[in-house]
Order: structure tokens, then C-alpha cells, then sequence
């Protein structure tokens, strides 16, 4: 039996000449169809964890860390007052692959507002960060105000930039003013201290778990009022690429710059914890969904089995005048690997579309779930303004919006998977139809 006369078997295994009601076609079909539908959720699963991920990564490194990190030590003199600290950090400037540094002066306080207080993490950065550091222009979406006030604020000015989530929390706008309590020491003994601030603009970087407890003020002002000694130090550096393999490279040549007075610790150094959870994250979410392709995929085998057993008849015919059981074998081969293509052909094009429409696809479900639960809060004599919205992706955890990013490889590594196991489902009844005895066959028939 040739691989021609094998192909054409299978297809007419698949689309018999006949048009008679067959159960084992029925079952064939459906296969094909969970194999499709299984393969949905998957693609949608790998582009939409992968775009959260490279979203989070990508805010994680130019919001927080930058490229690379330098911690200076405190009490030296490039720290004793900000026009030294700033002129400090332009020094690395000059090391081969740095692209721009930027110093910053950070403490824990604690910001009161018109109705409650909150910890907040106190950023003394320079004035103009948010026009020249990329990140910081393209990832912080201005909710109210400008970040050119901030930019043309005097020295010592008591102008603050504020994340959105703390905005909420305090009850402020643009224009209110909220104070700062840190400490400070008189004769030993330690004391609050307040200071007052003026909101000049809102932000938001689209991840709350980051920028929750964020308020940038002038590196100046945060030398004028904070103690130094409960003072960090540090240096945001950007390279070329956070990626790069030279990016170890460029950390020692910045630490034989410096010597013993900073330490130099690359974005996914400091940052370790996250992304190993993101990964573990992904590879388990994947996982949950191979093993939804993998049931369906059993299918494939209870289809080839009643095919066969519907085709007995046509498997014996086919030996008695000299088919091989290697043919037989193989044209259900291709059956149950095009059951897998057909699957591909489905599965592929509405898991793209989905991926491409994430964001429109939850929002509408949202509204839906919203909608529902409103009714039967209303039902249950609820106020109205006691009902707050339901936020399927809760934006303190995850991306406001889902940034879609296809993973081309990924999934094309998941189809080629498709039709292997597809084809490994395949074989013991494709091998079972080989070894068909075509005179008991015949007999019975």
C-alpha cells in the first residue's frame, strides 16, 4: 500500500463518499472541535500572562530600579547636600554604556490627607525626571494636573507629584495641600516633624502594587526637611538595553568607578522575588491549560476507535487484495493527525482574535457581572451607594489595561505539540486497525 493510496483512505475515512448518519464521524468531529475550543483558552492564556508580565517587568525596571541600581553610603560628602549628590551621579555618566543616571533620596513617612493618613514611600528626585527619563514619560499617565510644574518648581519648593491610588486614599485633587510626617532628633530625643506639601500632579503607572505609596517631591526640598541619617541614597542607571548580556559587564565597570563608596545591583538582582513568581505563575497557568488539550485530545483515540470499528468491513476488502497492515496503519495515522490540524485551523484564528480583543472582551463581561450583581443587591435592598463596582482584574494587583503580546514562538511550539500528541493518541487503535484479520472480518460480516 502506497503513501498515496494511504493518504486517500484517510480521506475518505474522513469524508466518505456515502453520505450516510455515522456515529464514528460524528465522534471524529467532535474531537476536532474540542481540540479547537482547548486550544483557545491556551493561546489567550500565553498572550495575555505574557503581556502582563513584560507590562510589570517593563514598569518594575523604569520606575523603580532603572537598569541598574547604585545604593550610596550615607554621611560621605557626595551625599551632604543634593547639588553634590546630582553632580555625583553625572559622574558615572562618563563610563562607556551608561545612557543618563539620575540620583534619588528616599525615606518612609507617613502623608495625611483631609480624611485619613497612609505609609508612603518619599521620593527626592530631580525636577525634570519625568520629561527626561523615558520610562517615566512614556509608563506614568498624568490623571490630574502637569508633571511641567513639577519640572519648573523653584528649589525648596513644596511641590509634590502623588500616585493615583494614594490621591484616593487621602480624598486629594490637584491644588490640595496634605503634610508629611517624618521624625527628627533634638538633644537625643526623637519627634515628629511635619511639612506641608502642594498637590501639582496625579499619576498613574496602570500598577497600583507598585506605585500605591509613591510621592515624588524636588530632591532639594527632601534634603531641606528629611533626616539623612534615616535617609537611602541611590542612582537609577539606564543602559542601552535592560537585557543585554553586557549588562554585567557595565555593573563591575561602575563599580571600579565608585570603589567602596556604592554597591551596584543589576534590575533583576533586586527585583529576584517577582519575576520568579511571574514565572512560576506562568508555567502553571500553561500547564493547567496543556493538560485541558491533553483531555481533549483523548478524543482523538475514541474517534480512531470507532472508525475502525465502523471500517472493518473496508480494512479487510483492503487486505485481501494486498494492502499492508503498515498502510492501514498509517492512513489512520493521518486521520488522527489531521483531527489535530482541524483542530489548529479552528482553535488558532478565534484564540488570536480573543487575544487581540482582551481588554473590550472583560470589559464586557464586567459590565455584565456588574449589571447582575447590582440587580440582586437592589433585590436585597441594598443602597445604591452602598454598591461598589466589581473589578474582575483588580487594578491593585494587575495592569489597569492589558498590554496583548503574542508570542509567536510559544504558541507555535503548542501547535507543533497539538500534532504530535495527536498523533501520539493515535497509535495503538491505528495499530489495532493493521492488525485486523480480514477472514474473521469477512465471516462475521
Amino acid at each position: 500500500m502506497t503513501f498515496k493510496s494511504s493518504l486517500m483512505f484517510a480521506k475518505r475515512l474522513i469524508f466518505p463518499r456515502v453520505d450516510k448518519k455515522s456515529s464514528a464521524r460524528r465522534s471524529f468531529f467532535g474531537a476536532l472541535l474540542c481540540i479547537g475550543l482547548s486550544l483557545v483558552p491556551l493561546i489567550v492564556v500565553l498572550s495575555i500572562t505574557n503581556g502582563m508580565i513584560d507590562g510589570m517587568t517593563e514598569r518594575i525596571i523604569g520606575l523603580s530600579s532603572s537598569h541598574i541600581q547604585a545604593y550610596v553610603a550615607r554621611g560621605i560628602s557626595y551625599t551632604k547636600n543634593a547639588e553634590n549628590f546630582i553632580n555625583y551621579s553625572k559622574a558615572f555618566k562618563e563610563v562607556d554604556g551608561v545612557v543618563d543616571t539620575f540620583a534619588e533620596v528616599s525615606v518612609n513617612a507617613l502623608a495625611s490627607g483631609k480624611s485619613m493618613r497612609t505609609g508612603a514611600q518619599i521620593r527626592g528626585v530631580e525636577k525634570d525626571i519625568f520629561l527626561r527619563n523615558k520610562s517615566f514619560n512614556k509608563l506614568f499617565k498624568v490623571i490630574e494636573g502637569s508633571t511641567q510644574d513639577f519640572a519648573n518648581a523653584e528649589n525648596l519648593s513644596k511641590t509634590a507629584v502623588i500616585g493615583q491610588k494614594m490621591a484616593e486614599l487621602l480624598n486629594l485633587h490637584v491644588g490640595d495641600t496634605f503634610r508629611i510626617i517624618t521624625t527628627k532628633s533634638i538633644n537625643g530625643k526623637v519627634s515628629p516633624k511635619l511639612t506641608s506639601f502642594k498637590v501639582c500632579a496625579i499619576v498613574s503607572s496602570g500598577y497600583q502594587e507598585l506605585d500605591a505609596l509613591w510621592i515624588f517631591i524636588p530632591i532639594e526640598t527632601a534634603y531641606s526637611f528629611i533626616a539623612l541619617s534615616n535617609a537611602d541614597f541611590s542612582i537609577m542607571i539606564e543602559s542601552e538595553d535592560a537585557f543585554s548580556p553586557e549588562l554585567a559587564l557595565l555593573q563591575q565597570k561602575l563599580k571600579n568607578k565608585a570603589g567602596r563608596y556604592a554597591n551596584f545591583y543589576r534590575w533583576n538582582q533586586i527585583h529576584v522575588a517577582e519575576f520568579e513568581n511571574f514565572s512560576s505563575t506562568k508555567v502553571m497557568l500553561v500547564f493547567v491549560m496543556m493538560l485541558i488539550v491533553l483531555v481533549a485530545s483523548v478524543n482523538i483515540s475514541s474517534a480512531i476507535i470507532m472508525l475502525v470499528m465502523e471500517r472493518k468491513k473496508e480494512i479487510a476488502i483492503l487486505k485481501s487484495i494486498g494492502a499492508k497492515p503498515k498502510g492501514i496503519t498509517f492512513a489512520f495515522l493521518l486521520t488522527g493527525m489531521a483531527c489535530g490540524l482541524g483542530g489548529i485551523c479552528i482553535g488558532l484564528p478565534i484564540g488570536l482574535l480573543c487575544s487581540l480583543k482582551a481588554n473590550e472582551i472583560l470589559h464586557f463581561i464586567e459590565n455584565i457581572v456588574n449589571y447582575v450583581a447590582k440587580f440582586v443587591y437592589l433585590l436585597q435592598g441594598v443602597p445604591v451607594s452602598e454598591i461598589s463596582t466589581i473589578k474582575l482584574m483588580d487594578p491593585a494587583y494587575y495592569l489597569a489595561e492589558i498590554p496583548i503580546n503574542i508570542p509567536v514562538g510559544s504558541i507555535s511550539l503548542i501547535l507543533v505539540a497539538t500534532i504530535l500528541l495527536s498523533l501520539i493518541v493515535s497509535i495503538i487503535p491505528s495499530v489495532k486497525a493493521g492488525k485486523e484479520k480480514p477472514l474473521d472480518i469477512l465471516r462475521k460480516s
